[in-house]
């Protein structure tokens, strides 16, 4: 008895996941409609990434987002921290969201825009049928004339010439079909650029007094691959902090004095940064965004000089900081000193709260039997720090893009001619600008047709 062997299924795994990305997911990706949603989600998530306040604590959500009352009756805190509004752009979600918006133009690219460079180069094969100029928009049918009469009134025009015995074509402004390619190109560019910012990137926060060193070390948002952006070789010291007044007493600037160290302690760089001016710094951006009093330095009587931290009060008005003065050795008396800002008033309560007396930074006042010398009040800079590997690509993707949106406002003009025993046809079509090219043209059919009995028949 002979056995046959059993025929494999006409349509295996590979097949039938090969027929489903053909049939289904590349239409599917390609839909400008598909492309359209993602975009608007995408700028969705963005704003509410600009409204919400990102990377704070918890205690920062559930005193601005209360569960009662909701904000627009469904926003509490408990939304913002389940759905990952704190860190939106760092959310598996919002990546999965760019990467599929990045899927469909580049399918559209491939799918769409290609493929019409290819039909393109397939006009190059001529019109060869007078039926053929009939079906186009604007054409013209004359009783003679002949190639050689057109080539230079095309030439003239900067149009690219193409002759294959009786047949031409003429094009130019090929830049304006390739516009919206190197726009498709620019955006994908600027969605990968933000996906490795949000990968490897890292957000910081630093509260350094005047004259100390710090390492980055306070980071409150950062990405899963954040760890070899967070400089381990490099420190920074902050040489003096200081804040320039208006005459009216309100801030005017934050000035920070940095100095970057190397691991020797070595300075190899140094800038005064304030507002709007960061220092940079191996593709690390450190900015000027806050400020604080840090500590009082002072003397009682002939001691030497001596340091206090001063904490911020919870006042509920403006900003105030504080600390405790002991004015007996055995701690058993003291005074408050109190300051609002770095201009070297402090105010002197007792231990009823009563305001005792002023004084200013390097002056002294008599309290509690002892004589307190101010020596000075010591700044503290608020630093925010941020590291985006993503950022030239970001930059790169925009120029592009604007260059391909330049780019996609040329006009792209074609002309087809045949000469033929019958007759001489002519015809063209352009992608934008309409209405010059129809003047373009019937300016051309006007110089074509100065001899006697050469008037065109305009379709």
């Amino acid at each position: 008895m002979t056995f046959k062997p059993v025929s494999e299924p006409s349509f295996s795994l590979s097949r039938s996941l090969q027929y489903y990305f053909k049939r289904e997911l590349v239409p599917l990706l390609a839909d400008l409609r598909l492309a359209i949603f993602l975009l608007l989600a995408i700028a969705v998530f963005s704003i509410s990434g600009t409204v919400i306040e990102q990377g704070q604590t918890q205690e920062f959500y559930q005193t601005n987002y209360p569960e009662n009352p909701a904000l627009f009756g469904f926003l509490t805190w408990k939304v913002v921290l389940t759905i990952g509004l704190d860190h939106v752009y760092r959310t598996w979600w919002f990546l999965a969201i760019l990467i599929l918006f990045g899927a469909s133009l580049t399918t559209c690219t491939f799918k769409r825009q290609l493929t019409a460079l290819r039909w393109f180069s397939r006009t190059w094969n001529f019109y060869s049928q007078p039926r053929q100029f009939q079906k186009m928009a604007l054409s013209a049918e004359l009783p003679q004339g002949s190639l050689d009469a057109l080539i230079p009134l095309l030439q003239k025009r900067r149009y690219r010439i193409f002759q294959e015995g009786d047949k031409l074509y003429a094009h130019k402004g090929l830049v304006g079909r390739i516009g919206p390619i190197v726009v498709h190109a620019a955006m994908l560019i600027t969605l990968v650029g933000a996906i490795v910012g949000s990968m490897t990137g890292f957000f910081a926060q630093e509260m350094v007094p005047s004259g100390e060193t710090f390492q980055i070390r306070n980071i409150f948002d950062a990405g899963p691959f954040a760890a070899s952006q967070i400089p381990k070789d490099w420190s920074v010291k902050v040489n003096r902090f200081w804040i320039d007044y208006t005459p009216k007493g309100t801030i005017d600037q934050f000035y920070s004095d940095l100095s970057v160290l190397d691991q020797a302690g070595e300075e190899v760089d140094r800038q005064t940064i304030h507002v709007n001016k960061p220092l940079r710094h191996k593709g690390v951006t450190l900015y000027q965004a806050d400020w604080a009093i840090a500590a009082v330095r002072f003397r009682i009587n002939n001691s030497p000089t001596l340091e206090l931290p001063m904490a911020e009060l919870k006042t509920g008005g403006g900003r105030l900081w504080g600390t405790w003065v002991p004015t007996k050795p055995d701690l058993s008396d003291g005074i408050s000193v109190v300051a609002k800002d770095l201009q070297g008033i402090l105010l002197i309560y007792d231990k009823a709260g009563k305001l005792v007396s002023t004084v200013r930074q390097g002056m002294s006042t008599e309290v509690n039997g002892v004589t307190l010398a101010i020596a000075e009040v010591v700044g503290s800079t608020g630093l925010q720090i941020k590291a985006d590997p993503g950022i030239p690509l970001v930059y790169g993707g925009f120029g592009l893009m604007m260059l391909g949106v330049l780019m996609s406002y040329v006009s792209h003009s074609q002309i087809w001619a045949l000469q033929t025993s019958e007759g001489f046809y002519i015809g063209g079509k352009t992608n934008r600008a309409q209405v010059t090219f129809e003047r373009e043209m019937i300016a051309l059919l006007d110089q074509f047709t100065d001899a006697p009995g050469g008037v065109p028949i305009i379709n």
